[in-house]
């Protein structure tokens, strides 16, 4: 596998960012990480406003972090997440967030996964994604550049100059990292996992990025098993721009507000590789090799809210946080169309239309306020669509921050079907934004909250965060004619972290395979566990005692989670476990640093994961034996295809008809002429899309008689009896089945 090397580091200060003494770790040995010079350095002003340290008594120290054999990040297969952090510090409260880094090195966390994971890290070879890979993105980190610190720490800043001004976006780190979570090393406890070194992508290769999705791996028109990444450029995890270097000291000083002649500092956008607000950049699964795949040029800062692929139609869909429209791009990185919810998605729940209020990001006017969101550009709250997810041949989203989930079918040629719908209004205690979707293979449907955008100019919040939920939905069995949605009206809830309530949700989650009681991964159990990402996952001072033995408390990345664990099951969540983002912990007070998280669990042939299964077919149409044909005329509808999906409910067919009599149809009802075997027609039809029935209680490979009357909405409206036209349709199901 070819991997990128790790970037050269520019000059800088960054400082480790440990836990103190061990005193956290009771029974796990440690070993000091710091270079000998440094030290703990917490920033307070003196009345002259210049700089007094204040140094701590002892190293930081990490768990058991040693440093890896000499071998260059190529041979690994990728990039390794070291074992140093980036020092977080407040100027205004007297600490000032930093990315402070050893120079000496390429470290890894090699001695630690054998410790906790009970094997040795196996170098990649030919990829960098397997099944069960876990991709997460987050916040790179900051340094002061072309800063050398001296023997007195005010020495390495003039006097009167804040170190808030002097810090920025750190290149160097990562924003998006790919983890190995194959084997967490025993039965979950509540215990911080380490991993082997994940593979990594940085701030200067491609910005800040939130939303991540996969392909499915085809490559020059084959399978190759190995899917590609892909990540969207975000302003959730702030927006920072600097001006022109006005006291020519070798670095532009950091701007708050809106100037003439301002742009987006370095790694906020990815603009050094040709990036922008609207980027939405391709990582190779094989060989690491990043390229910008799509652009959504319109953007002017408020970035992309999510993305998800159609893996029947071989396209991508994006919500677009400037304009609310979700763009449809097709495999090349080609922006084909688009749907707009505000005006086309509301009339159909009775709303009146909403255009798109033009507003834009501008740096450039002072107009602009880094620390606030609402200057930023963002399209109204109203039309505002932060997550996608395709599923079951229609796009659910999200909008606005009192979350209400909708969908949209997708035609057989991959356009948006025109037939929006709203599916539910979120039932939680915050009303906040939904930034994630996903779906199972028992019919959940998944969401995470994430808290309200903020950007604090000392780097330390980029999101209000310890009150976002994480639930699931699952449709009424049978519907409740009662209620207006077809989803369950109260959902379930997960316990997200331990701090009070377990409301730590960061906004990002996906379905994993099953473990096993070792905490090996599983892959026969398509979609047995949850993964989400979350801050101060593991900081609760009232449990830090039972906590210690576990690992570190401050913890900002993902937890791990079998599905089957919603509230009260799990509180406190000690039948979880933890992941962090950077390997850092010492930061419990930023917020909001982590993003979203993706798995790469390929289910095809099981319910859930909405493949196109092989086999199968349909024979010639023919009258149903009570309904005798009217002198020898062919049946009234055709057959042109028949297609086959696994869902969460058993299987489907999209039958493609053709009314070649006229009689003017445009809804069918189905019922099946086959004993034993049922079939349910679809709720809606629009225009342009295949018909949808399922099918269940049947062997695979049974041939199923299905009954359809064929007719016209508007005559059934009126009332009474209406014109109908009755054929039986015989399917050839496939030889697969839908079971796990």
């Amino acid at each position: 596998m070819t991997g990128y090397p790790e970037p050269s580091r520019s000059p800088g200060t960054r400082r480790d960012h440990r836990f103190r003494g061990g005193a956290d770790t009771p029974g796990f040995p440690l070993i000091p990480l710091t270079p000998h010079k440094s030290r703990r350095i917490v920033i307070t002003r003196k009345a002259d406003n210049s700089i007094r340290e204040k140094r701590a008594g002892t190293s930081r120290l990490a768990l058991i972090c040693a440093e890896t054999p000499d071998v260059s990040p190529v041979a690994r297969g990728g990039n390794s997440m070291s074992c140093d952090r980036g020092a977080f510090m407040r100027s205004r409260a007297g600490r000032l967030r930093r990315a402070m880094q050893l120079a000496s090195g390429f470290l890894a966390l090699a001695l630690a996964t054998t410790l906790w994971l009970g094997g040795a890290v196996q170098a990649q070879e030919t990829q960098i994604i397997y099944p069960g890979s876990m991709a997460v993105t987050g916040f790179s980190g900051t340094v002061i550049p072309n800063f050398e610190e001296g023997p007195n720490f005010e020495e390495g800043l003039p006097p009167g100059v804040d170190p808030v001004d002097e810090t920025f976006i750190d290149t160097t780190r990562a924003t998006l990292r790919v983890f190995d979570v194959s084997r967490l090393g025993g039965p979950a406890s509540g215990q911080l996992v380490f991993t082997p070194p994940p593979f990594e992508v940085t701030a200067g290769q491609i910005g800040q990025v939130f939303a991540i999705t996969y392909d499915d791996g085809v490559r020059d028109g084959a399978p190759s098993g190995i899917p590609n990444l892909y990540a969207g450029a975000t302003s959730l995890h702030g927006v920072r721009i600097v001006p022109s270097d006005e006291d020519a000291d070798g670095r532009p000083e950091r701007q708050r507000r809106g100037a003439a002649g301002a742009t987006f500092m370095g790694g906020q956008f990815g603009t050094e590789n040709g990036g922008g607000p609207g980027t939405i950049w391709k990582i190779d699964g094989i060989t690491g090799q990043v390229s910008k795949f799509a652009d959504v040029d319109t953007n002017s800062g408020p970035g992309i809210g999510d993305i998800t692929f159609d893996n029947i139609r071989r396209q991508f869909f994006a919500s677009d946080l400037d304009t609310g429209l979700i763009h449809r791009i097709d495999a090349t990185g080609d922006l084909v169309d688009t749907f707009d919810h505000g005006v086309a998605g509301h009339p159909a729940h009775g709303l009146a239309p909403l255009a798109d209020d033009s507003s834009a990001m501008d740096i450039e006017d002072a107009g602009f306020d880094s620390e606030d969101p609402d200057s930023w550009g963002y399209t109204q709250n109203e039309r505002r669509v932060w997550s996608v997810a395709y599923h079951g041949g229609r796009l659910y989203y999200s909008v606005g921050e009192k979350a209400e989930i909708w969908s949209v079918g997708v035609a057989r040629d991959g356009s948006f079907a025109g037939d929006p719908r709203w599916e539910l209004t979120v039932k939680a205690d915050k009303d906040q934004a939904v930034t994630d979707i996903a779906f199972d293979i028992s019919g959940f449907m998944y969401l995470a909250q994430r808290g309200p955008v903020e950007n604090r100019y000392d780097y330390s919040r980029f999101a209000d965060t310890g009150k976002g939920e994480v639930f699931r939905y699952w449709r009424e069995n049978p519907d409740d004619p009662a209620t207006e949605s077809v989803w369950v009206e109260m959902p379930q809830e997960y316990a997200v972290g331990f701090p009070e309530d377990n409301r730590q949700s960061a906004g990002g989650l996906d379905l994993q395979y099953g473990y096993d009681a070792d905490g090996n991964l599983d892959t026969s159990v398509c979609t047995d566990t949850l993964v989400k990402t979350g801050d101060k996952l593991r900081d609760n001072p009232a449990l830090a005692e039972q906590l210690a033995g576990g690992g570190p408390l401050a913890v900002h990345g993902v937890q791990i989670t079998p599905t089957a664990q919603v509230k009260p099951a799990n509180v406190p969540p000690f039948g979880s476990w933890f992941v962090d983002f950077d390997g850092y912990f010492e930061d419990p007070e930023v917020e909001g640093h982590v993003g979203d998280v993706q798995v790469w669990h390929p289910c095809e042939g099981r319910a859930g994961y909405y493949e196109q299964i092989p086999g199968g077919g349909y024979l010639p149409p023919f009258y149903p034996p009570d309904f005798p044909p009217p002198g020898g005329v062919p049946p009234c509808l055709d057959v042109e295809d028949v297609r086959y999906f696994c869902t969460p409910s058993g299987l489907e067919a999209e039958l493609y008809l053709r009314d070649p009599a006229g009689f003017g149809g445009d809804s069918i009802k189905a019922l099946s002429r086959t004993s034993g075997v049922g079939v349910t027609s679809p709720q809606s039809h629009a225009p342009g899309t295949p018909y949808t029935i399922g099918i269940t209680g049947h062997y695979p490979g049974d041939t199923v008689d299905v009954g359809l009357c064929f007719y016209r909405q508007s005559d059934r409206d009126k009332g009474g009896y209406f014109p109908c036209c009755k054929m039986t349709v015989p399917l050839r199901t496939p030889a697969v089945s839908c079971e796990r």
